[in-house]
Parts: C-alpha cells; structure tokens; sequence
C-alpha cells in the first residue's frame, strides 16, 4: 500500500509574508475555493506570524483575524481550517477562545524550539475546547536531535496529538533532516511533520527525505508562497510525491489549476531563491527578515548580507525584528569609525 502523507498548506498565512500580510478578502476566497477543489486536506490561514500577531513591530494585516476566519470558513468546506499560534502574540482569552468559536479546525501552537514550555496552557485550552492541537517547533536548526525530542515530548505531554518542526531559515541539508525526523519519530507516539523554507534550493528533497525517515505530515505553499525565498513549492511537491508513489489525496490537475489561480490573485512575481535568501539560510537567520534587513541596509548604509550574518552571530529569531535595527547601526558606527580612522 502507498503511504499516506497529510499535506498542510500554510499557503494563506506564511504566503502572507511575501506580500507583507496585505492578501485581501478576494485572494483569501480565490484561495480557498481553488484548494478545496483540489482537495488539500488542511489550509492554514492568517497573519503571517499568527494569530493575534498583526503589528506595528512584525506588520499589520490587511484584514482582521476574525475576518480571516470567517471569510476563510465560509470558503472551506471538506478542507480543514488551521491557524497558526505562537503564544505571546496570541492571547488565550482573546484570540484562542474567538478562534474556537468561529470554527478552526487545527491549531498549530509554535514556539522557539527550545521554549516548548511555554506551549502549555495553550495546547491545553485548544484540547480541552475539542479540538485538534499540534505542537510546533520554529528554527529547528538551532537545536541538536536530542534538545528536539526532549521539547517535542514536553508538547506530547501537554496534549498535542502531532509535532512538526520547522526550517524557519532554510537551513538544512538533507542529512540534518533525516538525523532529526528519525530522532522523532523513534521517540514520540504520535505523527511527526516537517515544513520546509527554499533559501538553499533545498525545501523539495527535504521533504522527500522527511517522509523517507518517517514524517507523516508536510507543509507546502502554493507556488512556493512564504517568507524569505519561499517555502516548499506546493504543486511541486504533489507531482513529486506522485512519482515517488506516496499518496496525498490531493487532485494534480486541480492543484496546478491553484498555482496559476494564486499568482494571479496574490502577485505577478512569485518568491525566489535571491541572493539576500541565500545568506540567510548560510546564516541560520529567519527568512522573514529578508525584507525588514533590506529596508534597514538602505537606511543606514550598510551591507544587508552583513546585517544577517551579524543576526546569525546573536541566535535571532522571529520576533526580535528589533535586533535587525540593532545590529545595521552597529554596522554603521564601524563603519563610520573605519572611515575617520
């Protein structure tokens, strides 16, 4: 018998990075419509960083988080409705709780990989609301196989029924991935998943080797629609699971129908491998800084290639878009003291 891979298509939250969370109501239900017709089995939708993450510091959302849910809920149907939740932007009262309400499906609880404790009362609440909880663990790169297990099985024991660890800066090469989902899987009783970024051209055979070592669950983003230089191309992944005789229940025909559907409806240039996505991978830094380290380079006239690799040196991570200004102005004073030298 084939085997069965549950695909996750955070097409319509992590995608919302590669336009700086500004996908509006019509890309929403464009989206929507084309995945459930292809038969993607869980759509993950939002903020790029989440729910309740929409800000002045990581950038405010076109929409609503409730809008989001309701615009996207009334669009799925057989597909299951997923959101991303990384606690400290997400509130429990606030946002886990109205979430329930207005009818997810999967809630996907992510923290740094090495900070599963925190992870807690919200993979309890979303368990004891009746509903389905994932743990997730974000630059999973910066943590050895060992540190990985021991967090995800803190997740376990808290309640989530799967794990999945992240490649948040593209970072891997097929041995790391294979090292670490078989160190999961041998050690945890449910699924494992893997989500994988493109910053080294890697994102596909990664996820090949994920499911090779075991891995039940893969992200993929339509045309490759993510942070950075994008995350594992979606349609591409289908085709190739096809030919290698695993079975995703999705429709390939339709699910190419959604590529042209989605670049139409979210941006004529889809992301690419850039040179700037290159170092951040080399770096170990999150892809969705590419454009916040760009924006800060110009402003302060240094080279952005050595803004990541300065935020590689201090282990940043998602959320500490602070440290980006930081670090570009520690640039220019030595820069500057370079030059009066």
């Amino acid at each position: 018998m084939a085997k069965k891979i549950l695909i996750t298509d955070p097409t319509l939250r992590d995608g919302n990075h590669a336009v700086r969370h500004q996908l509006g109501r019509d890309a929403f239900i464009a989206y929507c419509k084309a995945a459930e017709a292809a038969r993607v089995p869980i759509v993950e939708v939002g903020h790029g960083n989440g729910l309740g993450a929409s800000s002045m510091l990581v950038g405010e959302c076109s929409l609503t988080d409730e809008d989001i849910l309701k615009i996207s809920r009334e669009h799925l149907h057989d597909s299951r409705m997923s959101i991303h939740v990384i606690p400290g932007f997400c509130t429990i009262k606030r946002d886990l709780s109205r979430a329930v309400e207005l009818g997810v499906d999967v809630f996907r609880i992510g923290t740094h990989c090495t900070e599963a404790d925190i992870s807690d009362r919200h993979i309890n609440y979303v368990r004891q609301s009746g509903k389905e909880a994932w743990g997730i663990l974000m630059m999973s790169h910066m943590a050895t196989p060992a540190v990985l297990l021991e967090e995800a099985k803190k997740m376990e024991s808290y309640g989530a029924e799967a794990i999945v660890i992240m490649d948040s800066a593209g970072a891997y090469f097929p041995d790391d991935v294979k090292e670490r989902i078989e160190t999961l899987v041998d050690g945890l009783a449910i699924p494992v998943g893997f989500h994988g970024h493109n910053n080294l051209g890697m994102a596909v055979i990664n996820s090949v080797t994920a499911v090779n070592a075991g891995a039940t669950i893969i992200d993929g983003t339509i045309r490759g629609f993510g942070a950075g230089a994008g995350n594992t191309q979606l349609e591409v992944l289908v085709a190739v699971f096809e030919r290698l005789g695993f079975e995703t229940g999705i429709d390939l025909y339709k699910i190419l129908d959604a590529a042209d559907i989605a670049e139409k409806a979210f941006n004529p240039v889809a992301p690419s491998i850039s040179p700037l996505s290159i170092v951040s991978g080399l770096a170990g830094v999150f892809s969705g800084f590419a454009k916040p380290v760009a924006r800060a380079a110009a402003d302060y006239g240094v080279d952005a290639r050595d803004i990541f690799f300065g935020l590689g040196k201090r282990n940043a991570v998602a959320g500490q878009e602070s440290l980006i200004i930081e670090v570009a102005r520690d640039l220019a004073e030595q820069k500057n003291a370079a030059a009066k030298g």
